[in-house]
């Protein structure tokens, strides 16, 4: 089998209007798939992440991470002529993808109906915040609004009662990036077989909901909405806590089948606590205080080898050099500066090693360097 013939993406042109995160990574998983995505951007500034710290060569580390592999051409779409230019590559795309908010595109000349009319088979996917109708599909936000919206963010509050800032841009990423690539593979599926394209409207609030399904069934089948706190895995048993070691360090415990929990248990020196029902805040405490009582690295050898869910939170540095992401060969592929020739590891994005068969080392792409084969000045 050919390199070409294993990225099932190949020979398929994506459009990408978007900026940050969301659509970045979106087009980022197309690319690395195989797909020609041309980045359109703005003369002069560019994609706001290209000046973010740090940078890899002149451009932000952040930016290069997130266009591996693709191509930049600026147009300014206010422009007439810039304008055209965007037009006639849509006639020649398969795929689009923006995320400005609702109605920008349409003002622009550039929306979903006027695009599909033009090329029937183009694949147009939006990414907002809150969608492109409803009372909130105009409001500006960023991740931690959309999960203060969606209530993920209340369930997830520390012991003085403030929600805590989630580390992970879970909206853009989880219910925004990866959603758009899964509905864009569905149409592209679609038109396969019926020849036509489709419009895509992405939601990062829709898509949260589903990351809360046991709250969604609590609430909708009993009316007994999850507290923060107090549920399975929002702090409300012992089986699924975070405890403080003696060196400062902290443990991931979540031991929530009985089998696992005796075993803990049985290691902690401490089966008598088997029966946490009654008073599972007593137990906790009692945990709490054995855990205490000796540094991360005693405990990492006690449980070492045992079926107890039991794991060392460990930091990012840490992390990336555990020898089990080392031998699944996660951060062997990089992303290279031209100017410089200095590389970093690429991002290990979720797409299989069969499909993702093109260069180990790509570049990302300098603001405008696809103008010259666009004929734009």
């Amino acid at each position: 089998m050919t390199a070409m013939s294993q990225r099932p993406l190949a020979g398929l042109r994506v459009l990408d209007f978007s900026t940050l995160l969301p659509g970045p990574m979106c087009t980022l998983l197309l690319a690395e798939a195989g797909a020609d995505v041309i980045k359109i951007e703005r003369p002069g500034q560019g994609d706001e992440m290209r000046t973010y710290e740090p940078r890899l060569g002149a451009d932000s580390v952040n930016f290069a991470l997130l266009n591996r592999g693709k191509r930049s051409l600026t147009l300014d779409l206010k422009q007439p002529d810039d304008l055209a230019a965007a037009l006639e590559l849509v006639d020649s795309a398969d795929i689009l993808v923006e995320q400005f908010r609702a109605g920008v595109m349409e003002r622009l000349g550039l929306g979903a109906a006027q695009l599909r009319q033009r090329n029937p088979r183009l694949i147009y996917c939006s990414i907002t915040g809150y969608g492109q109708s409803g009372p909130l599909a105009s409001v500006a936000g960023h991740d931690l609004n959309y999960l203060a919206e969606t209530g993920m963010l209340g369930l997830s509050t520390g012991v003085d009662g403030a929600p805590g800032l989630p580390q992970a841009l879970i909206a853009d990423l989880a219910a925004g990036a990866y959603p758009a690539v899964m509905n864009i593979l569905l149409a592209l599926r679609h038109r396969d077989a019926s020849g036509e394209g489709s419009t895509l409207d992405i939601a990062m609030t829709d898509n949260l909901f589903p990351l809360m399904y046991w709250g969604l069934g609590n609430g909708f089948s009993t009316g007994l909405w999850p507290q923060p706190g107090a549920e399975r895995v929002t702090g409300g048993t012992p089986r699924y806590q975070v405890y403080r070691t003696a060196d400062q360090r902290w443990l991931a415990v979540a031991p929530l089948e009985q089998k696992f929990w005796a075993q803990f248990l049985q290691i902690l020196g401490a089966p008598e606590l088997l029966d946490d029902s009654q008073d599972p805040t007593g137990v906790r405490a009692q945990v709490a205080q054995r855990i205490a009582a000796q540094p991360a690295a005693h405990w990492e050898a006690q449980f070492q080898g045992h079926d107890v869910c039991v794991s060392i939170v460990r930091e990012l540095r840490e992390a990336v050099d555990h020898p089990h992401f080392k031998a699944r060969g996660l951060f062997q592929r990089s992303v290279q500066d031209r100017a410089s020739g200095k590389t970093i590891p690429a991002l290990p994005v979720p797409i299989q090693p069969q499909f993702c068969a093109g260069d180990p080392h790509a570049s990302f792409p300098s603001l405008g360097e696809a103008n010259q084969e666009f004929h734009r000045p």
